[in-house]
């Protein structure tokens, strides 16, 4: 077997490193011209959906200060549901520990905000946007939905429910303008590479249950 110097695996290296970033800005490239049209911010330009799919982040930073896309998103879907935009509202988020919530965190602050107890349902498995998509199907029954996220989540999101077959829009919810938003745009530009692979593979959940019924 042939052995390769230094410098021919560092050219190897280099080339692969070149073809991963080239893969990883076309995928970005591709959901972003794919879900142009799907997303919106004008609550004016939205149809009336039975159910809003709100992806679940936590509330506080590690910081212990406030999570604006927690906030802001909580904001969008009470504006929503006292529109009429929606009907009911699944919460999909982590609750890989005993400690963290995000559903139920969710739930509270949509409940300080008036919205009946009787139209949430909460997902504890939607580990990832991925997740969330899937069990929003597979485990509450829905075929048409809105999903409530910031645009670059949304854009996503939108993305992954359209080619796994389902009737997805998305309404984007205020965004973050501050300087903490420049970790999230990282990890966004390389998720999305990430869930680019997942539609093609057709990644399974990490978790499917049992079926909540809905309306």
């Amino acid at each position: 077997m042939k052995k390769f110097s230094r410098k021919q695996k560092v050219a190897i290296l280099f080339i692969l490193a070149q073809l991963l970033l080239a893969f990883t800005v076309y995928s970005n490239k591709k959901i972003n011209n794919y879900s142009e049209k799907l997303i919106c911010s004008d609550i004016n330009l939205l149809e009336n959906f039975n159910v809003g799919l709100l992806l679940g982040t936590s509330q506080k930073l590690k910081n212990g200060l406030d999570n604006q896309f927690f906030k802001f998103r909580i904001d969008a879907t009470v504006l929503l549901f006292k529109a009429g935009k929606i009907k009911y509202i699944i919460v999909s988020g982590d609750n890989s520990t005993k400690s963290y919530n995000e559903p139920l965190d969710m739930k509270i602050a949509l409940l300080k905000r008036g919205i009946p107890e009787s139209v949430i349902f909460l997902d504890y498995a939607g580990f990832r946007t991925y997740d969330s998509i899937i069990r929003c199907n597979l485990i509450f029954g829905q075929q048409k939905f809105l999903i409530i996220s910031q645009e670059f989540h949304t854009q996503r999101a939108v993305y992954i429910a359209r080619k796994l077959g389902l009737d997805a829009f998305g309404f984007n919810a205020k965004d973050v303008t501050s300087h903490i938003t420049l970790a999230t745009n990282v990890r966004e530009f390389f998720a999305r590479t990430k869930a680019y692979i997942d539609v093609i593979i057709k990644s399974e959940p990490k978790y499917i249950g049992q079926k909540i019924i809905i309306n």
